[in-house]
Parts: C-alpha cells; sequence; structure tokens
C-alpha cells in the first residue's frame, strides 16, 4: 500500500494514499476502539448539508474564491449521494462513541470533502495547500455549532420517515376495526374477564394510541427547527463575520429544505440540548405504547381469538411450532428506545457549561431510536394486516362468562343482576348465554349484546327521549 504523510499538531503520520480520509481521523480511529458503531449515516449526511451551507455562504461573500468554492460543493454532493448508496461510507471509519463533543465526526467529514473536492480538481489527495480540511471546508464553523445543527437536521429527515411509517401502522390496525366490529368478545380488566365489548373496539384503540404517537412524531420536528448555525465555539459567533452568520442559515435553509431558523440564543442552542431530551421522550411514549400493544396481541394470540400470522418456524426441537416473533421484536424494539431515552436524558444532562461533550453519545442513541422504530412500523403494519379473528372462539368466552351480566345492570339494577349471578353459579351446566335467554329472553339479551349497544356511548334512557 502506498501512503503519504500528513501533519496535524501532535506531529506526522502515514496515511493511505487513496483514502479521503486524513490524519485527524486516523488519530480518531486509533483513539476511539469503543464500540464498534459507526456513525449514523443520516447524522454524516446532515454534516455535509451544512458545509455545503457555510460554503455557499462564504463563496457569495467572497470568503472563498469561486473555483475552489465550487469544487467543496460539488464534493458535497458527490459525498452526499454517495452516503445515499452506501457507497462512501467507508471513509467514516471513525467510532460513533467518542470524546471531544464530535470533533472527530467533524474533521472526518472536513477531510473526506477536501480530499474529494482535490480529486475533483485534479490534483492529490492530501494537497491542503490548495483546498485545506479547516481553512476551506470548515472555514467560519466549529464542530459546536456544526455537530448539533446536522443533528437536528437528521433528527428530522428521520423524525418524517417515523411519522409516514407509523401512520401506515395506525391505518392497517384501523381497517381490522372494521373487519372486526361484529364479533363480540369479553373486554378484561387485571387479566379477568370484565365486560363484553367488540374485538373491532379493541383495535380502535390500538388505532387511537398509534394516531397520538403518529402526532406526537409530526410534532417533534418544531422543537428542533432552531439552530445554532453561526454560533461557533460557545454561541457568540467569535471567529464568523456577521454577514457569514446572517447567510448561512438562508443558505441552510435552501439546501436542506427545511422551515429552519437561527436561535436567537446562540449560547443556549449551543449549551443546552433539552429539545432532543424532549423529542427523545416522545419516541419513548411511542415505545410504550408499542410495547403494551404488542403484548395485548400476544394474548389474544394465546386466547385464540385472533390468528396471528405464521411467518417462520418457532424452535428447532418442537416440531410445528410458531411463536409470536413480530410482536416480540416490537416489544424489544420498544425496550431499547425506552432504554435510549435515558442515555439521551444523562448526555443532555451531563453537558457542562457552553458545550455539551457527550453529543457524540446522544446523536448515536436517538438517531438510533428513530431508526429502530422506522424499522419496526413498517414490518409491523405487514403483520397486523395479516391479523385474522376466530368469532367462535371469542363467543365461547363470552357465553361461558358470568361477567357477561354486567351488561345488564342498566336494566336490572345491580341487586336484581347480582341474583342471577348467583342463580347461575348455582345451578352452572349451561352458557351464561342460554341462562339469561331463560330468564331474560332472547330479544332482551340479543339488544343487549348488540355489537350496537356494546360500542355506543353509555345507554340510552327511553324516560328522557
Amino acid at each position: 500500500m502506498r501512503y503519504r504523510t500528513e501533519k496535524d499538531i501532535i506531529g506526522e503520520r502515514q496515511v493511505p494514499e487513496d483514502a479521503y480520509w486524513g490524519i485527524h481521523t486516523l488519530r480518531a480511529s486509533e483513539n476511539f476502539p469503543l464500540s464498534g458503531y459507526r456513525v449514523n449515516p443520516a447524522l454524516l449526511k446532515a454534516i455535509v448539508f451544512v458545509k455545503k451551507a457555510a460554503v455557499l455562504a462564504n463563496k457569495e461573500l467572497g470568503y472563498l474564491d469561486a473555483p475552489k468554492a465550487d469544487a467543496i460543493i460539488c464534493s458535497c454532493d458527490r459525498i452526499s449521494e454517495g452516503i445515499e448508496k452506501r457507497s462512501f461510507l467507508p471513509e467514516f471509519p471513525v467510532d460513533a462513541l467518542q470524546g471531544g463533543a464530535g470533533t472527530s465526526t467533524n474533521m472526518n467529514v472536513n477531510e473526506v470533502i477536501a480530499n474529494c473536492a482535490l480529486e475533483i480538481t485534479g490534483k492529490a489527495k492530501g494537497d491542503y495547500v490548495s483546498i485545506d480540511p479547516i481553512e476551506d471546508v470548515n472555514k467560519h464553523q466549529s464542530t459546536n455549532d456544526v455537530y448539533p445543527t446536522a443533528l437536528k437536521i437528521a433528527c428530522i429527515y428521520g423524525l418524517r420517515r417515523l411519522s409516514a411509517a407509523i401512520e401506515k401502522t395506525q391505518g392497517a390496525f384501523q381497517a381490522k376495526e372494521k373487519e372486526f366490529a361484529g364479533i363480540v368478545k369479553m373486554g378484561r380488566t387485571e387479566l379477568q374477564d370484565a365486560v363484553p365489548i367488540t374485538l373491532g373496539a379493541e383495535f380502535s384503540a390500538f388505532a387511537e394510541a398509534f394516531g397520538r404517537d403518529r402526532w406526537r412524531t409530526f410534532k417533534c420536528e418544531e422543537r428542533l427547527r432552531v439552530v445554532n448555525i453561526g454560533g461557533t465555539a460557545v454561541g457568540t459567533g467569535l471567529t464568523a463575520p456577521r454577514d457569514y452568520i446572517f447567510l448561512a442559515i438562508e443558505k441552510l435553509r435552501e439546501t436542506t429544505g427545511l422551515g429552519l431558523s437561527r436561535s436567537e440564543n446562540l449560547m443556549d442552542a449551543t449549551a443546552n440540548q433539552d429539545p432532543f431530551v424532549e423529542v427523545s421522550g416522545m419516541l419513548k411514549a411511542h415505545a410504550s405504547n408499542l410495547v403494551k400493544i404488542s403484548g395485548d396481541l400476544r394474548l389474544m394470540g394465546l386466547l385464540g381469538e385472533v390468528i396471528l400470522p405464521r411467518i417462520q418456524a418457532g424452535s428447532s426441537v418442537m416440531p410445528g411450532k410458531v411463536n409470536p416473533v413480530i410482536l416480540e421484536a416490537a416489544a424489544q424494539a420498544g425496550m431499547k428506545v425506552i432504554a435510549n431515552d435515558l442515555v439521551v436524558t444523562q448526555c443532555a444532562m451531563k453537558g457542562s457549561l457552553q458545550i455539551d461533550e457527550f453529543m457524540p453519545l446522544l446523536a448515536h442513541s436517538i438517531l438510533e431510536s428513530i431508526d429502530i422504530m422506522a424499522g419496526i412500523n413498517t414490518v409491523l403494519c405487514t403483520h397486523i394486516g395479516g391479523i385474522g379473528a376466530d368469532p367462535v372462539k371469542c363467543r365461547e368466552y363470552l357465553d361461558n362468562s358470568p361477567a357477561v351480566i354486567t351488561a345488564f345492570l342498566s336494566v336490572l339494577g345491580y341487586k336484581k343482576a347480582e341474583e342471577l349471578a348467583k342463580g347461575y353459579s348455582a345451578g352452572r351446566g349451561k352458557s351464561i348465554i342460554r341462562y339469561l335467554e331463560e330468564k331474560l329472553g332472547k330479544e332482551a339479551v340479543e339488544k343487549a349484546l348488540s355489537p350496537q349497544n356494546l360500542t355506543s356511548l353509555g345507554y340510552r334512557n327511553d324516560k328522557n327521549t
């Protein structure tokens, strides 16, 4: 392998001649062999967007000459496309968990952009006299305004993708709500029979919860649109000209297509990362619904009231066993996101004074949560669409549950209903439905247990109509 020599404040190192990254990336790769996780591609792409916006502003204002700026802009476009296609990802080898508030990742991107731009102009990689990673690509920037800004951009794109995925899962539940509207079954509280409901109404509750999750996820974007680009090191804009600071945000809006705005208090936006905690909390709310509803569906599958899609063999030793693996995966996805929420919270609260040193772990955790939630919703949507119902099994539980008597409380009153329950217990042997038909009449029983009556809001008081 052929090498080129690069220098930094510490000394000289040999870098592979064909590598787009340079000495700063090499040192970071050696310093942080921690997790094996790589920086999320969405964050890398967002950083490239920030770099492109910065060079566009610097070009327009005359801080970078046009040929050099054009080469960097072209480089940004090439790298952004390469990240999207996964072809450029090997050029970003730094571990996701790193010290320095994200400086290693920022420098990795600076070096890759610079060397790609050098290649575009026909110069050798490492010829930083022509195009320098810091002097040119990073001009008028700091990791401390680039990294948080890029993370917000990456989160916004991810949340839009997640919101669309949740919407499809919500739609799958709504379709089942309609399909199962006429199936009467027992509702349960504290894992005991409670009152009769419909299977459709049960699925409507699932759809409603996911509807709230979709709305929360959609609204999350509002918490992230205010960015600190132009604040440089601590939010004062030191080392950046004022005209650049005002123009950079405009170029960033154009580059990303997002309704971003520069914070009125850049020191606050640089030092305090509570917006990510708020967003993570909303992701946690969705995760909690995911775990709860997955558990409900597993129980309903165990009871035989619903028929879960059979998608793979469930055992290496028990022939014919099929497990609810998608629902188990959904629950695990939710648990992971809930755990990540704690990490995001700790990273935000551990920041000190003018920056948050723990942004790399925060970024890895929140973007991982978004990716996991988007992925599991895509899988879950298809799975929900394949769920069937067993009306016979639902009716069987209904026919043998004394709790059905609760449905007649408004007609009989508590004492008479209690007497009926005692009478049924004493003469057990027939179904509760047949027993009630004998006592109250078939028409009264059918009316009380009709899907329309069970899903109406309260009962109709005929005296007042």
